[in-house]
Protein backbone atom coordinates (compact mmCIF):
# COMPACT_ATOMS: atom_id res chain seq x y z
CA UNK A 1 0.00 0.00 0.00
CA UNK A 2 1.39 3.65 -1.02
CA UNK A 3 0.93 6.24 1.94
CA UNK A 4 -0.49 8.81 -0.51
CA UNK A 5 -3.47 6.50 -1.22
CA UNK A 6 -3.90 5.29 2.69
CA UNK A 7 -6.84 6.63 5.02
CA UNK A 8 -3.92 7.82 8.04
CA UNK A 9 -5.10 11.30 9.33
CA UNK A 10 -2.82 12.08 11.98
CA UNK A 11 -2.53 14.42 14.35
CA UNK A 12 0.47 16.20 16.33
CA UNK A 13 -1.32 17.39 19.28
CA UNK A 14 -3.08 15.33 22.07
CA UNK A 15 -7.11 15.06 21.31
CA UNK A 16 -8.48 16.74 25.17
CA UNK A 17 -10.60 14.01 25.47
CA UNK A 18 -8.12 11.47 25.81
CA UNK A 19 -6.89 10.36 28.75
CA UNK A 20 -5.01 7.31 28.60
CA UNK A 21 -1.99 6.62 26.25
CA UNK A 22 -3.98 3.83 23.73
CA UNK A 23 -7.05 6.47 23.89
CA UNK A 24 -4.30 8.98 22.70
CA UNK A 25 -2.32 7.67 20.19
CA UNK A 26 -5.17 5.85 18.43
CA UNK A 27 -6.71 8.83 17.81
CA UNK A 28 -3.14 10.35 17.07
CA UNK A 29 -2.04 7.93 14.76
CA UNK A 30 -5.35 7.65 12.87
CA UNK A 31 -6.86 4.24 13.99
CA UNK A 32 -9.81 5.44 15.28
CA UNK A 33 -12.66 8.51 15.04
CA UNK A 34 -15.46 9.19 17.90
CA UNK A 35 -18.87 8.60 16.50
CA UNK A 36 -20.44 9.17 19.30
CA UNK A 37 -19.86 8.67 23.79
CA UNK A 38 -18.16 5.22 23.69
CA UNK A 39 -18.51 4.73 20.00
CA UNK A 40 -15.57 4.60 17.58
CA UNK A 41 -15.06 3.98 14.09
CA UNK A 42 -12.14 1.82 13.00
CA UNK A 43 -10.57 3.04 10.53
CA UNK A 44 -8.43 0.88 7.98
CA UNK A 45 -5.02 0.53 10.23
CA UNK A 46 -7.25 -0.49 13.64
CA UNK A 47 -9.26 -2.63 11.06
CA UNK A 48 -6.01 -4.36 10.44
CA UNK A 49 -4.93 -4.77 13.72
CA UNK A 50 -8.26 -6.17 14.27
CA UNK A 51 -8.20 -8.61 11.46
CA UNK A 52 -4.74 -9.91 12.63
CA UNK A 53 -6.06 -10.27 16.46
CA UNK A 54 -9.18 -12.02 15.39
CA UNK A 55 -6.93 -14.45 12.70
CA UNK A 56 -5.40 -15.52 15.73
CA UNK A 57 -8.40 -15.92 18.12
CA UNK A 58 -9.54 -18.32 14.82
CA UNK A 59 -6.88 -20.05 14.59
CA UNK A 60 -6.42 -20.83 18.62
CA UNK A 61 -10.41 -21.61 19.08
CA UNK A 62 -10.28 -23.94 16.02
CA UNK A 63 -7.24 -25.55 17.12
CA UNK A 64 -9.18 -26.27 20.12
CA UNK A 65 -12.28 -27.87 18.26
CA UNK A 66 -14.12 -24.90 18.61
CA UNK A 67 -16.42 -24.24 15.48
CA UNK A 68 -17.34 -20.64 14.13
CA UNK A 69 -20.76 -19.52 13.79
CA UNK A 70 -22.90 -15.90 13.98
CA UNK A 71 -25.49 -14.87 16.30
CA UNK A 72 -27.93 -12.32 15.92
CA UNK A 73 -27.17 -8.46 17.98
CA UNK A 74 -30.80 -7.84 18.79
CA UNK A 75 -31.90 -10.75 21.26
CA UNK A 76 -35.67 -10.75 22.61
CA UNK A 77 -36.55 -9.79 26.06
CA UNK A 78 -38.54 -13.18 26.22
CA UNK A 79 -35.07 -14.91 26.82
CA UNK A 80 -33.76 -13.00 29.03
CA UNK A 81 -36.90 -13.24 31.15
CA UNK A 82 -36.58 -17.17 30.74
CA UNK A 83 -32.92 -16.91 32.66
CA UNK A 84 -34.05 -14.05 35.02
CA UNK A 85 -31.56 -11.25 33.84
CA UNK A 86 -33.76 -9.00 32.24
CA UNK A 87 -33.71 -6.69 35.61
CA UNK A 88 -30.54 -8.19 37.38
CA UNK A 89 -28.10 -6.81 34.18
CA UNK A 90 -29.89 -3.66 35.43
CA UNK A 91 -29.35 -0.54 33.07
CA UNK A 92 -26.18 -1.32 30.80
CA UNK A 93 -28.35 -3.69 29.23
CA UNK A 94 -29.20 -1.36 25.65
CA UNK A 95 -33.14 -1.83 25.72
CA UNK A 96 -35.64 -1.51 22.77
CA UNK A 97 -38.41 -2.13 21.27
CA UNK A 98 -40.16 -2.92 17.57
CA UNK A 99 -42.93 -1.27 15.95
CA UNK A 100 -45.15 -3.58 17.66
CA UNK A 101 -43.72 -2.27 21.07
CA UNK A 102 -42.01 -5.85 21.51
CA UNK A 103 -38.91 -5.55 23.77
CA UNK A 104 -35.46 -6.40 22.38
CA UNK A 105 -31.81 -5.92 23.71
CA UNK A 106 -28.46 -5.48 21.99
CA UNK A 107 -26.50 -8.42 23.24
CA UNK A 108 -23.70 -8.02 25.25
CA UNK A 109 -23.16 -11.58 25.53
CA UNK A 110 -25.29 -14.71 24.35
CA UNK A 111 -25.78 -17.38 26.62
CA UNK A 112 -29.67 -17.20 25.89
CA UNK A 113 -29.64 -17.21 22.32
CA UNK A 114 -26.89 -19.98 22.55
CA UNK A 115 -28.36 -22.14 25.35
CA UNK A 116 -31.88 -21.86 23.33
CA UNK A 117 -30.20 -22.78 20.17
CA UNK A 118 -28.58 -26.11 21.59
CA UNK A 119 -31.55 -26.97 23.59
CA UNK A 120 -33.47 -27.24 20.12
CA UNK A 121 -31.17 -29.63 17.80
CA UNK A 122 -28.68 -31.17 20.94
CA UNK A 123 -30.32 -34.17 22.52
CA UNK A 124 -28.02 -36.77 22.85
CA UNK A 125 -24.46 -36.96 24.86
CA UNK A 126 -23.50 -38.43 21.58
CA UNK A 127 -23.05 -34.79 19.98
CA UNK A 128 -20.79 -33.46 23.11
CA UNK A 129 -18.58 -32.18 23.93
CA UNK A 130 -19.38 -29.16 21.83
CA UNK A 131 -17.62 -25.69 21.14
CA UNK A 132 -19.35 -22.79 19.73
CA UNK A 133 -17.87 -19.35 18.90
CA UNK A 134 -18.32 -16.28 17.39
CA UNK A 135 -16.48 -12.43 16.89
CA UNK A 136 -18.88 -9.83 16.68
CA UNK A 137 -19.76 -6.57 18.57
CA UNK A 138 -21.40 -6.60 21.63
CA UNK A 139 -22.96 -3.53 23.38
CA UNK A 140 -22.79 -2.42 27.17
CA UNK A 141 -24.31 0.89 28.33
CA UNK A 142 -21.74 2.38 30.38
CA UNK A 143 -22.57 4.98 32.90
CA UNK A 144 -19.91 6.33 32.54
CA UNK A 145 -17.57 5.72 28.64
CA UNK A 146 -13.61 6.24 29.26
CA UNK A 147 -10.56 5.64 28.57
CA UNK A 148 -11.66 5.03 24.83
CA UNK A 149 -11.47 1.39 23.52
CA UNK A 150 -10.92 0.08 26.95
CA UNK A 151 -14.47 0.62 28.18
CA UNK A 152 -16.78 1.34 25.11
CA UNK A 153 -20.55 1.26 24.97
CA UNK A 154 -19.91 -0.73 21.50
CA UNK A 155 -16.93 -3.41 21.08
CA UNK A 156 -15.65 -6.28 19.56
CA UNK A 157 -16.00 -9.43 21.11
CA UNK A 158 -14.80 -13.61 20.66
CA UNK A 159 -17.18 -15.33 22.48
CA UNK A 160 -17.32 -19.29 22.77
CA UNK A 161 -19.29 -21.17 25.00
CA UNK A 162 -18.93 -25.13 25.64
CA UNK A 163 -21.46 -27.89 25.84
CA UNK A 164 -20.75 -31.33 27.89
CA UNK A 165 -22.53 -33.97 29.15
CA UNK A 166 -20.94 -33.50 32.99
CA UNK A 167 -18.26 -31.75 35.30
CA UNK A 168 -15.77 -33.48 34.09
CA UNK A 169 -16.03 -33.11 30.59
CA UNK A 170 -16.64 -29.13 31.61
CA UNK A 171 -12.90 -29.27 32.73
CA UNK A 172 -10.98 -30.86 29.95
CA UNK A 173 -13.17 -27.91 27.71
CA UNK A 174 -12.07 -25.10 30.63
CA UNK A 175 -8.88 -25.86 30.45
CA UNK A 176 -8.46 -26.30 26.52
CA UNK A 177 -9.62 -23.07 26.43
CA UNK A 178 -7.13 -21.69 29.25
CA UNK A 179 -4.26 -23.05 27.27
CA UNK A 180 -5.95 -21.18 23.99
CA UNK A 181 -5.90 -18.12 25.84
CA UNK A 182 -2.59 -18.52 26.50
CA UNK A 183 -1.29 -19.31 23.37
CA UNK A 184 -3.05 -16.06 22.27
CA UNK A 185 -2.59 -13.44 24.37
CA UNK A 186 1.44 -15.03 24.01
CA UNK A 187 0.76 -14.48 20.28
CA UNK A 188 -0.49 -11.00 20.43
CA UNK A 189 3.08 -9.94 22.06
CA UNK A 190 2.01 -8.60 25.32
CA UNK A 191 2.51 -9.28 28.81
CA UNK A 192 -0.47 -11.10 30.96
CA UNK A 193 -1.28 -13.09 33.58
CA UNK A 194 -4.59 -15.16 34.39
CA UNK A 195 -6.02 -14.23 37.93
CA UNK A 196 -8.51 -15.69 39.47
CA UNK A 197 -11.76 -13.62 39.11
CA UNK A 198 -15.58 -13.04 40.62
CA UNK A 199 -18.17 -14.19 37.95
CA UNK A 200 -20.43 -11.38 38.45
CA UNK A 201 -23.46 -11.00 36.40
CA UNK A 202 -22.49 -14.09 34.03
CA UNK A 203 -22.74 -16.46 36.80
CA UNK A 204 -20.94 -19.93 37.31
CA UNK A 205 -18.51 -21.85 39.82
CA UNK A 206 -15.26 -21.04 39.10
CA UNK A 207 -13.83 -18.07 36.75
CA UNK A 208 -10.42 -16.98 35.58
CA UNK A 209 -9.58 -13.56 33.77
CA UNK A 210 -6.69 -12.80 31.92
CA UNK A 211 -5.42 -9.52 32.60
CA UNK A 212 -2.56 -7.38 30.14
CA UNK A 213 -0.27 -5.80 32.97
CA UNK A 214 -0.04 -2.27 32.79
CA UNK A 215 -0.33 0.66 35.06
CA UNK A 216 -3.18 2.12 33.17
CA UNK A 217 -5.48 -0.94 34.20
CA UNK A 218 -8.21 -0.31 36.18
CA UNK A 219 -8.05 -3.44 38.20
CA UNK A 220 -5.97 -4.69 40.50
CA UNK A 221 -4.56 -8.09 40.77
CA UNK A 222 -2.43 -9.43 43.79
CA UNK A 223 -0.20 -12.25 42.86
CA UNK A 224 2.58 -14.29 44.63
CA UNK A 225 6.30 -13.52 44.79
CA UNK A 226 7.03 -17.49 44.64
CA UNK A 227 4.51 -19.54 43.00
CA UNK A 228 2.12 -19.25 39.69
CA UNK A 229 -0.93 -17.52 42.08
CA UNK A 230 -2.83 -14.76 41.12
CA UNK A 231 -6.29 -12.99 41.70
CA UNK A 232 -7.77 -9.70 41.41
CA UNK A 233 -8.51 -8.23 44.84
CA UNK A 234 -12.37 -9.31 44.70
CA UNK A 235 -11.37 -12.58 44.35
CA UNK A 236 -8.27 -12.81 46.21
CA UNK A 237 -7.66 -14.56 49.89
CA UNK A 238 -4.70 -15.19 51.85
CA UNK A 239 -3.67 -17.87 54.31
CA UNK A 240 -6.63 -19.28 56.71
CA UNK A 241 -6.94 -17.23 60.18
CA UNK A 242 -6.29 -19.31 63.27
CA UNK A 243 -8.84 -19.21 66.16
CA UNK A 244 -8.17 -17.50 69.16
CA UNK A 245 -5.94 -17.99 71.58
CA UNK A 246 -7.34 -20.79 74.34
CA UNK A 247 -4.97 -19.52 76.63
CA UNK A 248 -5.98 -15.73 77.14
CA UNK A 249 -8.94 -15.59 79.53
CA UNK A 250 -11.91 -14.11 78.37
CA UNK A 251 -12.66 -11.11 80.56
CA UNK A 252 -16.02 -9.78 81.48
CA UNK A 253 -18.02 -7.41 78.83
CA UNK A 254 -17.73 -3.59 79.79
CA UNK A 255 -18.80 -0.52 78.62
CA UNK A 256 -16.18 1.97 78.23
CA UNK A 257 -17.17 5.91 77.21
CA UNK A 258 -15.48 7.09 74.17
CA UNK A 259 -16.93 10.39 73.52
CA UNK A 260 -16.17 11.39 69.48
CA UNK A 261 -14.22 8.60 68.60
CA UNK A 262 -15.72 6.87 65.67
CA UNK A 263 -13.14 5.05 63.70
CA UNK A 264 -11.92 2.09 64.29
CA UNK A 265 -8.55 4.32 64.33
CA UNK A 266 -9.64 7.09 66.45
CA UNK A 267 -11.07 4.28 69.14
CA UNK A 268 -7.83 2.46 69.03
CA UNK A 269 -5.80 5.28 69.65
CA UNK A 270 -8.32 6.90 72.48
CA UNK A 271 -7.91 3.70 74.04
CA UNK A 272 -4.13 3.50 73.59
CA UNK A 273 -4.44 -0.48 71.61
CA UNK A 274 -3.89 -1.29 67.68
CA UNK A 275 -6.70 -1.39 65.22
CA UNK A 276 -6.41 -5.02 65.29
CA UNK A 277 -8.37 -5.32 68.75
CA UNK A 278 -11.31 -2.95 67.10
CA UNK A 279 -14.02 -5.02 65.38
CA UNK A 280 -15.11 -2.55 62.57
CA UNK A 281 -19.34 -2.86 62.38
CA UNK A 282 -20.58 -1.92 58.67
CA UNK A 283 -23.94 -1.78 57.29
CA UNK A 284 -25.09 -2.79 54.18
CA UNK A 285 -28.42 -2.66 52.28
CA UNK A 286 -29.40 -5.56 49.82
CA UNK A 287 -32.60 -5.64 47.36
CA UNK A 288 -34.00 -7.96 50.69
CA UNK A 289 -32.77 -6.83 54.04
CA UNK A 290 -30.37 -4.65 55.94
CA UNK A 291 -27.16 -6.38 57.06
CA UNK A 292 -24.23 -6.19 59.16
CA UNK A 293 -20.72 -6.95 58.09
CA UNK A 294 -17.92 -7.75 60.63
CA UNK A 295 -14.40 -6.98 59.47
CA UNK A 296 -11.01 -6.28 61.94
CA UNK A 297 -10.51 -2.76 62.75
CA UNK A 298 -7.54 -2.76 60.04
CA UNK A 299 -9.15 -4.59 57.27
CA UNK A 300 -11.84 -3.32 54.54
CA UNK A 301 -14.92 -4.97 53.81
CA UNK A 302 -14.50 -6.78 49.92
CA UNK A 303 -18.01 -6.10 49.08
CA UNK A 304 -18.23 -8.40 45.80
CA UNK A 305 -17.22 -11.51 48.17
CA UNK A 306 -19.96 -10.40 50.46
CA UNK A 307 -22.60 -10.09 47.83
CA UNK A 308 -21.93 -13.52 46.57
CA UNK A 309 -22.32 -14.59 50.02
CA UNK A 310 -25.49 -12.88 50.71
CA UNK A 311 -26.87 -14.23 47.03
CA UNK A 312 -28.33 -10.99 46.58
CA UNK A 313 -28.55 -9.04 43.76
CA UNK A 314 -27.70 -5.72 44.39
CA UNK A 315 -25.68 -4.22 47.41
CA UNK A 316 -24.96 -0.63 49.16
CA UNK A 317 -23.67 0.79 51.92
CA UNK A 318 -26.11 1.86 54.28
CA UNK A 319 -26.53 5.77 55.02
CA UNK A 320 -26.51 7.18 58.91
CA UNK A 321 -30.26 7.46 59.18
CA UNK A 322 -30.59 3.48 58.03
CA UNK A 323 -28.40 2.80 60.69
CA UNK A 324 -29.59 4.90 63.38
CA UNK A 325 -32.90 3.56 62.37
CA UNK A 326 -31.50 -0.59 63.30
CA UNK A 327 -29.23 0.03 65.90
CA UNK A 328 -30.68 3.31 67.60
CA UNK A 329 -26.51 4.65 67.64
CA UNK A 330 -24.86 7.16 65.17
CA UNK A 331 -22.51 5.49 62.73
CA UNK A 332 -19.37 4.89 64.46
CA UNK A 333 -20.74 3.24 67.50
CA UNK A 334 -22.46 0.52 66.37
CA UNK A 335 -21.52 -3.22 66.96
CA UNK A 336 -22.78 -6.63 66.89
CA UNK A 337 -23.48 -6.92 70.68
CA UNK A 338 -27.05 -7.06 71.37
CA UNK A 339 -27.71 -6.52 67.98
CA UNK A 340 -31.50 -7.53 67.11
CA UNK A 341 -33.03 -8.45 63.86
CA UNK A 342 -30.25 -7.91 62.18
CA UNK A 343 -28.69 -10.97 60.46
CA UNK A 344 -24.68 -10.81 61.07
CA UNK A 345 -21.68 -11.92 58.72
CA UNK A 346 -18.34 -12.20 60.03
CA UNK A 347 -15.02 -12.54 58.53
CA UNK A 348 -13.09 -15.75 59.82
CA UNK A 349 -10.55 -13.22 60.99
CA UNK A 350 -13.61 -11.55 63.96
CA UNK A 351 -14.32 -15.06 65.13
CA UNK A 352 -10.14 -15.38 66.09
CA UNK A 353 -10.27 -12.32 68.17
CA UNK A 354 -10.43 -12.32 72.16
CA UNK A 355 -11.57 -9.48 74.33
CA UNK A 356 -11.76 -7.22 71.03
CA UNK A 357 -13.51 -3.84 70.88
CA UNK A 358 -16.94 -2.97 69.35
CA UNK A 359 -19.25 -0.06 69.49
CA UNK A 360 -22.04 -0.49 72.27
CA UNK A 361 -25.31 0.92 70.20
CA UNK A 362 -25.17 3.86 72.15
CA UNK A 363 -23.55 7.31 71.71
CA UNK A 364 -20.12 7.97 72.80
CA UNK A 365 -19.76 4.27 74.50
CA UNK A 366 -18.10 0.88 72.96
CA UNK A 367 -17.70 -2.08 74.50
CA UNK A 368 -14.70 -3.65 76.09
CA UNK A 369 -13.42 -7.55 76.09
CA UNK A 370 -16.46 -8.36 73.10
CA UNK A 371 -15.65 -11.74 72.52
CA UNK A 372 -17.26 -13.66 69.64
CA UNK A 373 -19.99 -16.79 70.50
CA UNK A 374 -19.82 -15.65 73.87
CA UNK A 375 -21.68 -11.91 73.35
CA UNK A 376 -22.54 -12.16 69.59
CA UNK A 377 -23.28 -15.02 67.18
CA UNK A 378 -23.50 -14.44 63.61
CA UNK A 379 -25.02 -16.62 60.83
CA UNK A 380 -22.69 -16.42 58.55
CA UNK A 381 -18.46 -17.03 59.21
CA UNK A 382 -17.16 -16.68 55.70
CA UNK A 383 -14.08 -14.56 54.14
CA UNK A 384 -15.60 -11.21 53.37
CA UNK A 385 -12.07 -9.05 53.48
CA UNK A 386 -10.34 -7.26 51.00
CA UNK A 387 -6.52 -9.08 51.04
CA UNK A 388 -3.30 -6.25 51.16
CA UNK A 389 -0.15 -6.01 49.84
CA UNK A 390 2.28 -8.24 51.80
CA UNK A 391 -0.29 -10.61 53.17
CA UNK A 392 1.04 -14.51 52.55
CA UNK A 393 -0.14 -16.21 49.71
CA UNK A 394 -2.60 -18.55 50.30
CA UNK A 395 -0.68 -21.43 48.64
CA UNK A 396 2.61 -21.27 49.64
CA UNK A 397 2.51 -18.46 52.20
CA UNK A 398 5.22 -16.06 50.23
CA UNK A 399 4.38 -12.34 50.24
CA UNK A 400 1.67 -11.26 48.17
CA UNK A 401 2.65 -8.18 45.31
CA UNK A 402 0.66 -6.36 43.36
CA UNK A 403 0.02 -4.84 39.99
CA UNK A 404 -2.73 -3.34 37.78
CA UNK A 405 -4.05 -5.06 34.36
CA UNK A 406 -6.21 -4.56 31.74
CA UNK A 407 -8.63 -7.49 31.70
CA UNK A 408 -8.64 -8.59 27.80
CA UNK A 409 -10.80 -12.01 28.42
CA UNK A 410 -12.49 -14.22 30.98
CA UNK A 411 -13.18 -17.90 31.19
CA UNK A 412 -16.23 -19.42 33.37
CA UNK A 413 -17.64 -22.46 34.41
CA UNK A 414 -21.48 -21.81 34.16
CA UNK A 415 -22.03 -25.84 35.03
CA UNK A 416 -25.98 -26.21 34.58
CA UNK A 417 -27.17 -21.79 35.40
CA UNK A 418 -28.56 -21.76 31.96
CA UNK A 419 -29.77 -25.10 31.07
CA UNK A 420 -31.56 -25.95 33.94
CA UNK A 421 -33.44 -22.40 33.50
CA UNK A 422 -34.09 -22.92 30.14
CA UNK A 423 -34.58 -26.38 29.32
CA UNK A 424 -31.53 -27.32 27.44
CA UNK A 425 -30.82 -31.03 28.40
CA UNK A 426 -29.98 -34.33 27.20
CA UNK A 427 -29.67 -37.72 26.81
CA UNK A 428 -27.56 -40.15 28.66
CA UNK A 429 -26.24 -43.72 27.69
CA UNK A 430 -29.13 -44.61 29.68
CA UNK A 431 -31.99 -43.01 28.17
CA UNK A 432 -32.35 -40.41 31.15
CA UNK A 433 -32.96 -36.60 30.36
CA UNK A 434 -30.09 -34.54 32.10
CA UNK A 435 -29.09 -30.71 32.44
CA UNK A 436 -26.01 -30.17 30.09
CA UNK A 437 -23.15 -28.83 31.79
CA UNK A 438 -21.68 -25.26 29.80
CA UNK A 439 -18.88 -22.90 30.23
CA UNK A 440 -18.51 -19.79 28.41
CA UNK A 441 -15.01 -17.86 27.47
CA UNK A 442 -15.09 -14.35 25.78
CA UNK A 443 -11.96 -12.08 24.81
CA UNK A 444 -12.24 -8.54 24.22
CA UNK A 445 -10.91 -7.99 20.89
CA UNK A 446 -10.93 -4.23 20.36
CA UNK A 447 -9.65 -3.83 23.99
CA UNK A 448 -7.08 -6.36 23.46
CA UNK A 449 -5.49 -4.19 20.69
CA UNK A 450 -5.96 -0.82 23.32
CA UNK A 451 -4.17 -3.13 26.08
CA UNK A 452 -1.05 -3.81 23.21
CA UNK A 453 -0.59 -0.66 23.25
CA UNK A 454 -0.41 0.67 26.70
CA UNK A 455 2.71 -2.16 26.98
CA UNK A 456 4.02 -0.86 24.15
CA UNK A 457 4.80 2.76 23.29
CA UNK A 458 7.41 5.69 24.07
CA UNK A 459 7.24 8.74 23.83
CA UNK A 460 7.01 8.93 19.81
CA UNK A 461 4.22 6.56 19.48
CA UNK A 462 3.14 3.14 19.44
CA UNK A 463 5.61 -0.28 19.18
CA UNK A 464 3.22 -2.20 17.66
CA UNK A 465 4.27 -6.52 18.73
CA UNK A 466 5.09 -7.23 15.02
CA UNK A 467 2.14 -10.22 14.67
CA UNK A 468 -0.48 -7.40 14.91
CA UNK A 469 0.93 -4.66 13.49
CA UNK A 470 -0.97 -3.03 10.71
CA UNK A 471 2.09 -3.15 8.49
CA UNK A 472 5.18 -5.06 9.50
CA UNK A 473 7.44 -2.59 7.53
CA UNK A 474 7.26 0.80 5.55
CA UNK A 475 10.09 2.38 3.26
CA UNK A 476 10.79 5.78 3.27
CA UNK A 477 12.53 7.61 0.41
CA UNK A 478 14.05 10.75 1.57
CA UNK A 479 13.79 12.96 -1.86
CA UNK A 480 10.76 11.42 -4.03
CA UNK A 481 12.16 13.43 -6.45
CA UNK A 482 15.24 11.57 -6.75
CA UNK A 483 14.75 8.79 -9.33
CA UNK A 484 17.21 6.75 -7.97
CA UNK A 485 16.12 7.00 -4.71
CA UNK A 486 12.58 6.00 -5.69
CA UNK A 487 13.78 3.24 -8.35
CA UNK A 488 15.15 1.56 -5.21
CA UNK A 489 11.98 2.39 -3.02
CA UNK A 490 9.85 0.76 -5.20
CA UNK A 491 12.01 -2.02 -6.02
CA UNK A 492 12.27 -2.66 -2.24
CA UNK A 493 7.97 -2.43 -1.61
CA UNK A 494 7.54 -4.84 -4.00
CA UNK A 495 10.62 -7.30 -3.29
CA UNK A 496 9.48 -7.20 0.55
CA UNK A 497 5.49 -7.76 -0.06
CA UNK A 498 6.38 -10.63 -2.12
CA UNK A 499 8.41 -12.31 0.29
CA UNK A 500 5.55 -11.75 2.23
CA UNK A 501 6.67 -9.29 4.44
CA UNK A 502 3.40 -6.63 4.70
CA UNK A 503 5.08 -3.06 3.55
CA UNK A 504 3.92 0.18 3.06
CA UNK A 505 5.46 2.68 0.63
CA UNK A 506 5.63 6.31 1.59
CA UNK A 507 5.26 8.27 -1.57
CA UNK A 508 4.08 11.37 -0.11
CA UNK A 509 5.89 14.60 -1.24
CA UNK A 510 6.38 15.44 2.72
CA UNK A 511 10.12 16.40 4.53
CA UNK A 512 11.92 13.70 5.51
CA UNK A 513 11.08 14.75 9.38
CA UNK A 514 7.14 14.26 8.83
CA UNK A 515 7.48 11.25 7.68
CA UNK A 516 9.81 9.25 10.18
CA UNK A 517 7.54 11.15 12.91
CA UNK A 518 4.07 9.47 11.55
CA UNK A 519 6.36 6.12 11.14
CA UNK A 520 6.97 6.34 15.10
CA UNK A 521 3.63 7.13 15.65
CA UNK A 522 1.83 4.80 13.84
CA UNK A 523 4.98 2.46 15.26
CA UNK A 524 5.80 -0.23 12.08
CA UNK A 525 8.04 -2.35 13.72
CA UNK A 526 10.96 -1.98 10.87
CA UNK A 527 11.59 1.20 8.52
CA UNK A 528 13.61 1.16 5.81
CA UNK A 529 14.85 4.93 4.36
CA UNK A 530 16.49 4.91 1.19
CA UNK A 531 18.46 8.09 0.55
CA UNK A 532 21.74 9.17 -0.62
CA UNK A 533 22.89 5.74 -0.19
CA UNK A 534 20.70 4.51 -2.67
CA UNK A 535 22.58 4.69 -5.73
CA UNK A 536 25.12 2.67 -4.18
CA UNK A 537 22.63 -0.11 -3.58
CA UNK A 538 22.81 0.51 0.60
CA UNK A 539 19.80 1.78 2.73
CA UNK A 540 19.04 2.85 6.16
CA UNK A 541 17.29 -0.36 8.56
CA UNK A 542 15.79 0.89 11.84
CA UNK A 543 13.90 -1.35 14.32
CA UNK A 544 11.19 0.71 15.89
CA UNK A 545 11.65 -1.14 19.39
CA UNK A 546 14.59 -0.81 19.84
CA UNK A 547 16.05 1.88 18.09
CA UNK A 548 18.61 0.15 16.33
CA UNK A 549 19.80 1.42 13.29
CA UNK A 550 22.39 -0.17 10.39
CA UNK A 551 23.25 0.45 7.25
CA UNK A 552 22.11 -2.33 4.99
CA UNK A 553 22.78 -3.93 1.15
CA UNK A 554 19.65 -3.45 -0.60
CA UNK A 555 20.19 -7.32 -1.31
CA UNK A 556 20.08 -7.99 2.28
CA UNK A 557 17.15 -6.55 3.14
CA UNK A 558 14.84 -9.03 2.96
CA UNK A 559 17.09 -11.45 4.88
CA UNK A 560 17.33 -9.31 7.77
CA UNK A 561 13.69 -8.29 8.14
CA UNK A 562 12.56 -12.17 7.88
CA UNK A 563 14.83 -13.12 10.73
CA UNK A 564 13.79 -10.34 12.15
CA UNK A 565 10.02 -10.30 12.51
CA UNK A 566 9.79 -13.28 15.06
CA UNK A 567 11.90 -11.11 17.65
CA UNK A 568 9.87 -8.18 17.44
Amino acid sequence: MRVSQMLVPTLREVPAEAEVVSHQLLLRAGFIRKTASGVYTYLPLAQRVLKKIMQIVREEMDKQGGQELLMPIIQPAELWLDSGRWHVYGPELFRLKDRHQRDFCLGPTHEEVITTLVRGDVRSYKQMPLLLYQIQSKFRDERRPRFGLMRGREFIMKDLYSFDRDEAGLEVSYQKMHEAYINIFSRCGVQFRPVEADSGAIGGSSTHEFMVLAESGEAAILYCSACDYAANVEKATTQPTTGPDPSIPKLPLQEMSTPGQRSAEEVAAFLGIEPTQVIKTMFYKTNQEVVAALVRGDRDVNEVKLLNILGALTLELADEKTVEQVTGAPVGYVGPVQLKNIRIVADLDVMAMTNAIAGANKQDVHFINVNPQRDFTPEIVEDIRLVKVGEPCPKCGAHLLEARGIEVGQIFKLGTKYSEILGATFLDENGKERPIVMGCYGIGVSRTMAAAIEQNYDQNGIIWPANIAPFQAIVVPVATKDESQMKVAEELYHTLNQAGVETVLDDRAERPGVKFKDADLIGYPVRIVVGKQASDGIVEMRQRRSGVTEMTSVKDVVTKILELLPTL
